[in-house]
């Protein structure tokens, strides 16, 4: 067995949203305007948010962009019980058959067929650094967090992409679980 020291990242809840949507949501021409870039290259935090409406209650998105061919929505399993959403857990990107809701943003609101997951925690990596260290698209990997609450998270989705930057990505529920808080800075990913 080897191990290596990984950053580890919290994803709280947020929406991906296509240009068709955005334009519905925030108007015609709308571009997103970006207050932060995340880790993973091309990736940023969006000023703008949205309302999720559920069952139940509703609840403020952060937009993160750039925009995507699909509108997707990433929620933790909390986030999705309070608001009433039977939402699947699932790869980013695969929403075929997922839940939906009504989104409402400034200009103008759309109800969504499907696109909401509970996103599975993954290994972002690109092809040079997955070749280093054994590792191919769709593989299963297990990391492990120190501390008062340390845990293995098993079941760990490898995804190759070649602007990726090495990190794994938690939801916040895995994150409290596990006691990293807001910021989970380093783990181990357990290879063997």
């Amino acid at each position: 067995m080897k191990t290596i020291k990984i950053k580890v990242e919290i994803s709280a809840r947020h929406i991906h949203l296509s240009q068709t949507d955005l334009e519905k949501i925030f108007g015609a021409g709308y571009v997103l305007k970006s207050i932060k870039d995340l880790s993973q290259e091309g990736e940023f935090a969006a000023e703008e948010k949205i309302t999720l409406v559920g069952p139940k209650k509703q609840m403020e998105l952060r937009v993160v962009g750039p925009v995507r061919p699909a509108t997707q929505v990433e929620l933790a399993y909390t986030d999705a019980f309070s608001l009433g959403i039977d939402a699947p857990l699932r790869l980013s990107g695969n929403v075929a058959g997922s839940a939906g809701a009504k989104i409402i943003g400034p200009a103008g609101e759309i109800d969504l067929a499907e696109g909401i997951i509970v996103a599975k925690r993954h290994l972002h990596i690109n092809q040079e650094e997955a070749d280093e260290l054994g590792l191919k698209n769709d593989d299963l990997v297990r990391v492990k967090l120190e501390g008062e609450r340390g845990l293995v998270f098993e079941n760990v989705m490898v995804r190759i992409k070649p602007t990726f930057h090495i990190s794994v990505h938690i939801d916040t529920d895995e994150a409290n679980a596990s006691g990293c808080g807001k910021v989970c800075s380093f783990g181990e990913l357990i290879l063997e």
